[in-house]
């Protein structure tokens, strides 16, 4: 369970990013952030990793207050970050050094990923190119069983069909006990597998849904043309007429269009 009470975050001389934000999230999800460039996005995973120190409000992360970095809190969460590196070492060192500080890693889901992402603890991990190396610390972040994972654009660098093994992994990987965390601006890579959708813009948030109740109030459709005896409530352009979002009228529900969703919240449609 992850609390945030009133919290507000800046850095230094710069407007506040966070000015009494408050989040609360459940276990047994698997969220979606999603937000413009300098939303405050990748900011909110670090100080829910406890990275950083807000600067007023409280936040607490399965009982704990991240930043003081308890060094149970610790075991019990993994970010993935956008951007990494790594020792000149074998994947087997760096899972010899670093598996002993997560008390839940399972090396045998760790090989199972490994021979779905067809990679070898023998590798080298700099010699790896990025989308492998990028593999690597996904298998490893879901191999630690941490009740908390968080992923910072985990579909950047990968080819389609790692996209798509990233996506059955994720899903057969979790348990009701842990919460994920994914932010991305490659919402299609994803929203097959999110189960809650937060936007935040400009350090507020202006969404937070489930998809579930999403499809419930929302239908989500490609037509020919803008009908004229139903209101759309949002439309973009696409080869085939047009993408559009219409409140649901009946039983009948559609799949979720990520992307389509959030242009909407954008542009103040939804």
């Amino acid at each position: 369970m992850i609390n945030i009470n009133n919290l507000s975050f800046y850095y230094k001389k710069k407007s506040a990013l966070f000015n009494e934000f408050s989040l609360e999230l459940e276990n047994g999800r698997i969220v979606g952030l999603l937000g413009k460039n300098g939303a405050g996005k990748s900011t909110l995973l670090h100080l829910i990793a406890g990275l950083i120190q807000p600067k007023s409000g409280e936040m607490s992360v399965n009982g704990y207050t991240p930043y003081s970095r308890n060094p149970t809190f610790l075991s019990e969460i993994y970010l993935v970050p956008e951007e990494f590196s790594f020792p000149h070492v074998s994947i087997a060192t760096y899972i010899k050094a670093f598996s002993p500080l997560y008390p839940a890693f399972d090396h045998q889901k760790l090989n199972t990923i490994f021979e779905e992402f067809e990679l070898s603890t023998t590798f080298n991990l700099n010699k790896l190119s990025h989308g492998q190396r990028k593999k690597f610390l996904i298998a490893f972040a879901l191999a630690t069983n941490c009740k908390v994972l968080i992923f910072d654009e985990p579909t950047n660098g990968l080819d389609i069909p790692s996209k798509s093994q990233f996506r059955k992994i994720l899903v057969s990987s979790i348990t009701d006990e842990q919460i994920v965390i994914i932010s991305t601006h490659q919402v299609k890579d994803i929203d097959t597998i999110i189960d809650k959708i937060v936007v935040i813009d400009e350090g507020k948030i202006i969404y937070n849904e489930n998809s579930e109740d999403i499809t419930r109030k929302l239908y989500f459709e490609t037509v020919a043309s803008l009908p004229v005896d139903v209101k759309v409530l949002y439309s973009e352009q696409c080869p085939f007429g047009y993408k559009v979002i219409k409140s649901t009228s009946s039983m009948n529900e559609s799949s979720l269009d990520m992307e389509l969703l959030f242009n909407g919240i954008i542009n103040k449609s939804i």
